[in-house]
């Protein structure tokens, strides 16, 4: 039996750039895709950003976190009921940065490891992100069997840097290249503006959707993009997601 799975993936940008207006369209786009398994970063735990976002619909989840550099900050992998994930694992990647991991037992027999990371963000470090990707994917290799792994997050790595191309010597896919035939242009700026809005750098594919193992991509695309209908500079996040339907087995 083939298993379906939505994954999908969003720098929810903490608390910062109008966090209280752009609430309310993370929440309308969470509740639009009930994906089963959904990667957040820059999570802050002491508001329960991670459960208000998935309490946006019908659907019920268990929220999996793997805190960065503070106890109170860090990474989610929301896990959507009846499934169930065990076997957690958090990595330490330094500079303030994690990684985090479950197995999810799905319906057909099949096992899923799911991870979620957040690589150094400064723009001219990506020897530094390199030796963070190294971290993630050994720790990935040595990781209990499963039929197929996913890795989601923001990377702050395009295509043409090492970090990519490590992941993919590894034999990672990119979910949204297979499905399409070439990463997204842009998945930060979304356009978002603020104040105090991160500026530095170009804009350019940072986040990614990773599979290995035995999982077909159907489907791929750019979510969480639509700005506000009333005000086209708000945006869910600074950041665009992704999300993908895959097929395990």
């Amino acid at each position: 039996m083939t298993d379906r799975v939505r994954v999908a993936t969003l720098n929810i940008r903490n608390l910062a750039d109008r966090w209280d207006e752009r609430l309310p369209l993370l929440l309308a786009d969470t509740a639009a895709l009930a994906p089963d398994l959904l990667g957040l970063q820059e999570v802050v735990y002491v508001l329960q950003q991670d459960r208000l976002i998935g309490a946006a619909g019908d659907a019920r989840y268990r929220e999996v976190r793997g805190w960065a550099g503070r106890p109170e900050y860090g990474n989610s992998i929301l896990v959507r009921e009846p499934l169930a994930i065990d076997g957690y694992d958090r990595l330490d990647l330094g500079l303030g940065r994690s990684a985090h991991r479950g197995v999810v037992a799905l319906p057909g027999g099949d096992r899923l490891l799911m991870a979620v990371t957040h690589l150094h963000h400064e723009v001219p470090d990506a020897e530094r992100r390199d030796a963070q990707a190294a971290a993630v994917v050994a720790w990935l290799d040595a990781a209990p069997p499963a039929t197929a792994q996913v890795v989601v997050g923001d990377l702050n790595a395009v295509p043409a840097e090492p970090a990519y191309a490590r992941m993919v010597a590894a034999g990672f896919r990119s979910a949204h290249l297979e499905a399409n035939g070439a990463e997204p242009p842009v998945t930060w700026p979304s356009g978002l503006q603020a104040p105090a809005m991160d500026t530095d750098g170009d804009p350019g594919c940072l986040d990614y959707i990773w599979v290995r193992g035995a999982a077909t991509v159907a489907a791929a695309r750019v979510v969480y993009d639509r700005p506000a209908v009333h005000d086209r500079t708000l945006y869910p996040s600074d950041h665009f997601g992704l999300v993908a339907d895959l097929a395990i087995g």
